[in-house]
């Protein structure tokens, strides 16, 4: 890649070294596998763990009543971020799950430490025209919501 087209301020902050930086982390398997995890902005550090928005939205994923996840970055007072879901439902759903069954749900499935701590449920996700959910917009929410109050165990 030779870098982006007329932004040069764009490309020399991607372009180090011959190396353009996507901002993926991965991780390289023995057989020379690749396999991106996460994106570096999409990781959320709470109580010194890297938690994966990817991993957590993969089990929120297969809850049979959700139809879109993403998972971002909430202030929190004591672990310095938590997990935020935000969930839009699958339509004619006979009863639609609680913020506290989403979380029971992911309990079952995840370490204490990676389920989410809030659980929002919209209508719809933002999306953008190519129908990616804007994870910033997602981000700006959460941290309007304010930090999280927890108990220290």
């Amino acid at each position: 890649m030779l870098g982006y087209l007329k932004d040069p301020e764009a490309t020399a902050k991607a372009m180090k070294n011959g190396w353009f930086y996507t901002g993926d982390v991965g991780v390289m398997h023995p057989d020379g596998y690749l396999e991106i995890k996460d994106r570096s902005k999409d990781v959320i550090i709470s109580g010194g763990e890297n938690l994966s928005s990817v991993e957590v939205e993969s089990v929120l994923y297969t809850h049979p009543a959700v139809n879109e996840a993403a998972v971002v970055a909430r202030p929190d007072e004591f672990w310095g971020e938590s997990p935020c879901a935000f969930l839009s439902l699958k339509e004619g759903l006979k009863e639609k799950p609680t913020e506290k069954e989403v979380m029971a749900f992911c309990r079952s499935k995840l370490p204490h430490y990676m389920v989410p701590k809030t659980v929002v449920i919209k209508e719809e996700l933002p999306k953008t025209s190519t129908g990616k959910i804007q994870k910033f917009v997602l981000r700006e929410m959460a941290k309007a919501m304010g930090s999280t109050r927890t108990s220290r165990m």
